[in-house]
């Protein structure tokens, strides 16, 4: 078993926090889990279960796993090697000043956050810190209590650093291949764009899967891309492809009928009838939604260049009020007017 470089914390034991950090145990890393009362206490009396489309199933024993409610204070050989910032972009200044108030000046931070900007958020909260910005490509939704299921295909990405080399192997050897990349920038904003479907996703309230099989809310989908892609060129910006095409064709390919649609994006596709978007599960938890991190940060960029990005300012203002029932892709298309 490769060694890791020491212990790992995870900040946020949501989602992607219970899935990277119990991949990480798995492969041999102690791993320290801070998250919200009620996930630690379903980790209590369940433990840890991890799940996914590939038949991987894995069980963390409750004994077996480190539960903090609060940032522990760790120091010398128990001071965290990493740690990953998984928390929802509305808390990420407040976790990463705890942070910065808890751990040794200096300790790298991945950003395994939604958006572009959590991670410049987080380096001025704690400037102590070695904030990495990174990009979580795949998806986990909550099964049952202590159970984490990743339900499409994808990898974990990061700005290339000297910390996260050392943890290449470490993350490898749990599943977790780690892309590294010079400019982690285009791949922000490519993942971006791929997550402008999740408020569509929320306000449909359909899997995943099925959601993008109605050809209505493709529709809206390609509309809140049209305008990303709209103010990333008034900017120079040149997103990254992580999708079947490349990003300035993804606007025709989502409006195709669907037999073309089936054929164009069959490995897209290839999810399983339990994936959903985290965004889904905040509506219907009646959580604050991360929308401001994304069709919000499409909204701001359109007006520093001087455009108009209305179909996402309307998703914005729309998930910042409670979601009470579905729409379909015909009320949606109409409210937006595409």
């Amino acid at each position: 078993m490769i060694r890791p470089p020491g212990p790992a914390l995870v900040m946020g034991a949501g989602a992607v926090g219970c899935w990277v950090g119990g991949c990480l145990h798995g492969a041999g890393t102690e791993v320290h889990f801070v998250g919200r009362p009620s996930v630690l206490e379903e980790l209590r009396l369940s433990g840890l279960t991890l799940t996914d489309l590939d038949r991987r199933r894995q069980h963390v024993a409750p004994a077996q796993l480190r539960l903090h409610a609060e940032v522990p204070e760790l120091r010398g050989a128990q001071a965290p090697s990493l740690v990953l910032l998984c928390v929802k972009s509305g808390a990420t200044a407040e976790a990463a000043a705890l942070l910065g108030l808890r751990l040794p000046p200096g300790t790298p931070v991945l950003s395994l956050q939604n958006g572009i900007s959590n991670p410049v958020a987080a380096a001025g909260a704690a400037p102590s810190l070695q904030v990495i910005p990174g990009m979580v490509g795949f998806n986990v939704v909550r099964a049952s209590p202590g159970h984490w299921h990743r339900g499409t295909w994808g990898e974990l990405a990061g700005q290339s650093h000297p910390a996260l080399q050392a943890w290449r192997p470490v993350f490898a050897a749990a599943g977790l291949p780690l892309a590294l990349h010079g400019d982690l920038r285009p791949v922000q904003w490519g993942k971006l764009l791929l997550n402008l479907n999740n408020p569509v996703n929320a306000l449909a309230g359909l899997p995943l899967k099925q959601q993008l099989l109605d050809r209505d809310l493709r529709h809206v989908m390609a509309a809140l891309i049209d305008e990303a892609l709209a103010a990333l060129a008034a900017h120079g910006i040149r997103p990254a492809q992580l999708a079947a095409l490349p990003p300035r064709h993804m606007p025709a390919g989502l409006r195709l009928p669907n037999a073309l649609f089936r054929l164009l994006a069959r490995k897209s596709l290839r999810i399983d009838d339990q994936a959903r978007t985290s965004m889904a599960d905040d509506v219907a938890r009646g959580r604050r939604t991360e929308i401001d991190a994304l069709c919000g940060e499409v909204v701001r960029l359109a007006e520093s260049a001087g455009l108009k990005a209305p179909c996402n300012a309307w998703m914005v203002q729309r998930l910042a009020q409670p979601v009470t029932q579905p729409m379909s892709g015909r009320e949606l298309r109409a409210a937006l007017g595409v």
